[in-house]
Order: C-alpha cells, then sequence, then structure tokens
C-alpha cells in the first residue's frame, strides 16, 4: 500500500472476558412487559426473548470473527485519528481496464459488515460470472466512532468533515489519485460530500438515499411531481422520528442504558433492521440472526453505541450540501419511491444512471447486493 501513513493489518479478536461477561448478562437479562400487541410499541418483547436466547445459547461470536477476519482488514492514522477499513484489491485487472478504487460508506445503525457481500461481487466479477473490466478495488472504512475507528475528541462530526477524512485515507494514505464512491444513509451525505468538496480526486458518485434537503434558493420553482413528494414528505405521521430526537438530544443519556445491557442493545438496533427494512415486517426475511447478531455483538464489543450517535447529536452543524458536479449514479429504493429526479437534480447536476424504485430497502447491500453491486458496474463502466 503506497502513501505517507503508516497502515498496519488489523484483526478482530474480540477478548475472552469481554464475551463471559456478556454471557452473564444474557443469563441475566430482565425482559419488559408488553405495552401493546407485537411490534406496535417498539421491539417485540417476544421477539427479543426469542433473539436473546439465540445469542446466548447458539450464536457463535468466533465463528463470525474468522469469518470477518477471512477479509483483509487495517488500521490507518488519519487526522491524528485511526481510521479502520477494510481494503480489497481487484483480482484481477484487465489491460487496458485498470480496476477503479471505490470507497464504501455505511451508515446507522449498521456497520462495516453490511458493505462486505459487496466485496467479492465487485473485486472478482469474473468469479460472480461477470466481466473482468469491472473489477474494483474496495475500500470500507468504519465509520468515526463506529467499531473501531477512533471518535474525533475536538470539533463536530459532520459530513464534510468525514468526507474530507475519507478524501486522505484514498489519496494520501492509500496512494489512489482518483476514485469513486457509494455510500446509504449517514454514507450517502459523506459520498455527497466527497463528491462537491474534491471534484479533482472523485470519478463519480453512487447512493440510494439521494439528498432529502437540496438547497431550494427560489430560482426554479417546484414541479407539481415536487410539491406532491414534499406534501406527502410532510403528512408521513412522525411515529418513527424518536430515535432521532433523542439521539441528537440526549445521547449520552441513551448510552448510559444501552451500553450496560446487552437486550437493550438488541432492542434498539433490531428494531430498525425491521422497520426500515425491505421484510414486510418479517425482519428474519432479510436479516438472518446470525446477521443481526454480528452487528449487535460489534456494537457491544467495541462499546460503541454512544459514539455511533454523534453524527446525530453534531447533525445541526452541517452545513448544507454543495451542488455535486461529478458524475451521479442513484438507485430509489421503497424508501424514496416517489422521489422525482427533478428534486434530485437540484443536488446532483449530472445524474448519469437514474433506477428504480426496486427491491431493497434501507440496507441495500445487505438485502440485495446482486442488484447493487449490478448497479455499480453499470454506472462506473464508462467512467473507467
Amino acid at each position: 500500500m503506497a502513501g505517507q501513513a503508516t497502515v498496519s493489518p488489523f484483526t478482530i479478536d474480540v477478548p475472552a472476558g469481554v464475551l463471559r461477561d456478556l454471557r452473564d448478562r444474557l443469563d441475566r437479562t430482565r425482559f419488559p412487559q408488553p405495552t401493546a400487541l407485537g411490534w406496535q410499541a417498539g421491539t417485540d418483547p417476544d421477539y427479543l426473548r426469542e433473539l436473546v436466547a439465540y445469542w446466548r445459547d447458539g450464536f457463535d461470536w468466533r465463528a463470525r470473527e474468522r469469518e470477518l477476519n477471512s477479509v483483509a482488514q487495517f488500521t490507518a492514522e488519519v487526522d491524528g485519528q485511526r481510521v479502520h477499513f477494510v481494503h480489497v484489491r481487484a483480482r484481477d485487472s484487465t489491460p487496458g481496464h485498470a480496476s477503479i478504487p471505490l470507497i464504501l460508506t455505511h451508515g446507522w445503525p449498521s456497520s462495516f459488515v453490511e458493505l462486505l457481500p459487496l466485496v467479492a461481487r465487485l473485486t472478482d466479477p469474473v468469479g460472480q460470472g461477470g466481466d473482468p473490466i469491472d473489477a474494483f478495488d474496495v475500500v470500507i472504512p468504519s465509520l468515526p466512532g463506529f467499531a473501531f475507528s477512533d471518535l474525533p475528541t475536538e470539533g463536530p462530526l459532520t459530513a464534510p468533515v468525514i468526507a474530507d477524512r475519507w478524501a486522505r485515507l484514498m489519496t494520501d494514505v492509500l496512494g489512489y489519485p482518483r476514485f469513486g464512491a457509494y455510500g446509504g444513509d449517514i454514507g450517502s451525505h459523506v459520498t455527497g460530500f466527497l463528491g462537491a468538496r474534491h471534484p479533482d480526486h472523485v470519478l463519480g458518485i453512487y447512493t440510494h438515499h439521494p439528498n432529502l434537503h437540496p438547497v431550494l434558493d427560489g430560482g426554479l420553482p417546484l414541479s407539481p411531481a415536487e410539491q406532491r413528494y414534499l406534501a406527502a414528505r410532510q403528512a408521513q405521521p412522525s411515529t418513527d422520528d424518536g430515535y432521532a430526537a433523542i439521539q441528537s438530544t440526549r445521547p449520552d443519556t441513551l448510552a448510559a442504558a444501552l451500553i450496560d445491557s446487552p437486550s437493550g442493545l438488541a432492542a434498539w438496533l433490531v428494531e430498525k433492521y425491521r422497520a426500515w427494512g425491505d421484510c414486510g415486517g418479517d425482519v428474519e426475511s432479510r436479516f438472518s440472526k446470525d446477521t443481526l447478531l454480528t452487528i449487535i455483538t460489534l456494537y457491544w464489543a467495541t462499546g460503541t453505541i454512544g459514539t455511533s450517535f454523534r453524527s446525530y447529536f453534531d447533525d445541526d452543524q452541517t452545513p448544507p450540501m454543495p451542488r455535486v458536479d461529478v458524475p451521479t449514479g442513484i438507485t430509489l429504493t421503497p424508501e424514496d419511491r416517489d422521489y422525482p429526479r427533478e428534486y434530485a437534480e437540484r443536488s446532483y447536476s449530472d445524474i448519469r444512471r437514474w433506477t428504480g424504485p426496486t427491491r431493497g430497502g434501507h440496507f441495500l447491500a445487505l438485502e440485495e447486493p446482486d442488484l447493487l453491486a449490478a448497479d455499480l458496474r453499470s454506472f462506473f463502466r464508462p467512467l473507467r
């Protein structure tokens, strides 16, 4: 790996004492009395009992740890902070068609695990039945304060701050003068700022979460489709906003409870996978218990649930995203089914690919990795 900073190989190895303590806490779980039937008032207590029982008696963290460690991981210091990332180079590069470096950024309540299904699909297209010209070098960093990446001690943690850090990771540390970017949720906003602030380095960006808050300067009136879309958003019930309200205003209070209770942590996270996944209310139709518990155990073992809230707490200090002029691709999922293209064009001046609404939800790389990988290949192919 080229670059000025020291890059160190990284292996996940949760101490045995942490796992023993987790098992002890799971043995002593106190479950709540239900307020309403099923999932009407949040995580279904019956499902939580089932999940906790499997976590205690069936889930094999060490096996999942070995699977995670089968993918090359590293750490490097960027801006004085440790950044944890996956870095897998293309298996083959066809002469005349060099692999494209591609940085993938996750969101909340996620982790780098969400994006791992894309690694083989993007680095080894031939092994996936694809064309060798579509190979990528894949970089998947953990957001600051998530998993094994440090949280900055000073200054607000906003999307442009992270975008600037990713640009230095790709150019100064890994030695890629030009690269592409993809992200969802928080990662989508980071990816947008990457394209806006670093157009000399960014070939193009892709997302399935287009910008929800473009600058409306009054220069171009809203189209009828935009008016309908914004009216529908305004009319949506706010029953799903409570998590964001408390994470942005009282993150330390919430973290004190979740960092001390594995069942509470599981309840806080799994409800979002059910609510935001394209699963029709059946969370395990999209996410197995092993997948859910791998992500939850990472939060538990690293003690990062509280630091993962930092982006919410600092969100009001995020400036509006500047207009993105690099080539852009967007896949709409059911979450943004009615998002008008002309609304996207207020944020992205050069939309080269626009597809959907398609299958999959908030966690598209976990839910529909084949579909997303195909979209990324198609979008970046003319940019090689």
